[in-house]
C-alpha cells in the first residue's frame, strides 16, 4: 500500500483533517519538540534569515522557526489544502510568517531567494526525494543551509518481546504512512549528490514510555491497515487497539523511534 502522505492532496478531506490532528498531536510532545530545537540548534541561521520549511503540515515547526534567534521570515510549504488551512488558523496573529500549497519538488520561489531550507519529518514521504532536495539547492542562495530531519523508520517499534502483535501494527502503519523508511541512512549520499556540502549529522533517540500518546495512533491506522488488506477482521483490530491503551493506562507502554538530522550548505 502507498504511503499516504505521498498524494495527501488527494485523500479525503476527513481523513486529512485526522491526519492534521495528528501532526498536531505529536508536535505538541515534550520530547518531539526537544529534537526539533536540538537539530535547529546546530543550524548557524544568519541576521534577518529568509527562511522555508517545505513539507510543513500544520506549520508547528515553521511557527517555532518564526520566532528563532535571527529569522526575519518563515514561509511553510505544503501540498495539503487542508494541513495549510489549519496551519495558518494556529499562525493567526504571527507576523512574520506565511503558509503556500505546493510540491516541494516543483518549488514556486525564485532561485537563490531562501537563507536556510528546512526539511522536518517530510522526506520519509516523498517519492523521487531527490527532486525535493535539488529543489531546496536551487531556492538557496551561495552558502544557505539545509536542515533535513527524519525518522529512521526500519527502527520504529512497540514490541516488548518476540511476536508482540502490536508489532504487527507498526509494520502495518510503516507500509502504508511511510514512502522510503529508510530514507535517513542515504541522506549524506543524497544530498552531496545534489551538490551540497556535508556539515554534520547526528541521531535523535525517541522514547515513548510508560504512557503512550503519539505512537498509539500507529496501533490505531495500522490495525486498520491490516483490516482494509484483509489480514484482521474488525473485532481483532478493536482487540489491538484496546490492548495498545490498556498497556498504557497500566503504564507499561513502551515506544521507539530514532531520528536523525543532516545540516549542509550549498557552496559558493
Amino acid at each position: 500500500m502507498p504511503d499516504i502522505y505521498a498524494s495527501i492532496a488527494d485523500v479525503a478531506r476527513d481523513v486529512q483533517e485526522r491526519l492534521a490532528d495528528v501532526i498536531e498531536l505529536r508536535a505538541a510532545d515534550p520530547r518531539y519538540q526537544a529534537m526539533v530545537r536540538s537539530y535547529l540548534s546546530e543550524v548557524d541561521f544568519p541576521r534577518d534569515a529568509k527562511v522555508l520549511e517545505i513539507g510543513c503540515g500544520t506549520g508547528s515547526v515553521t511557527r517555532t522557526l518564526a520566532g528563532w534567534p535571527g529569522v526575519a521570515s518563515a514561509t511553510g510549504v505544503d501540498p495539503s489544502p487542508v494541513f495549510i488551512e489549519r496551519a495558518r488558523k494556529l499562525a493567526d496573529g504571527i507576523n512574520n510568517i506565511d503558509f503556500l500549497e505546493g510540491d516541494g519538488r516543483s518549488l514556486i520561489f525564485r532561485p537563490g531567494g531562501f537563507d536556510v531550507v528546512v526539511v522536518n519529518t517530510t522526506l520519509s514521504h516523498v517519492p523521487e526525494p531527490e527532486r525535493l532536495v535539488a529543489e531546496a539547492f536551487r531556492v538557496l542562495h551561495p552558502l544557505g543551509l539545509l536542515a533535513v530531519f527524519d525518522g529512521d523508520y526500519a527502527t520504529a517499534t512497540v514490541a516488548k518481546g518476540a511476536f508482540d502483535p502490536l508489532q504487527c501494527c507498526v509494520e502495518a502503519f510503516r507500509t502504508s504512512f511511510v514512502n522510503d523508511p529508510w530514507i535517513v541512512r542515504r541522506l549524506p549520499q543524497l544530498v552531496s549528490t545534489i551538490g551540497f556540502q556535508l556539515l554534520g549529522m547526528a541521531s535523535h533517540g525517541y522514547v515513548e514510555a510508560p504512557e503512550g500518546a503519539y505512537m498509539l495512533s500507529w496501533i490505531d491506522r495500522g490495525s486498520d491497515v491490516l483490516v482494509q488488506q484483509g489480514y484482521l477482521d474488525q473485532q481483532a483490530a478493536d482487540g489491538l487497539k484496546a490492548e495498545a491503551q490498556r498497556r498504557s493506562a497500566e503504564r507499561c507502554w513502551f515506544g521507539h523511534i530514532a531520528f536523525a538530522s543532516i545540516i549542509a550548505r550549498k557552496p559558493n
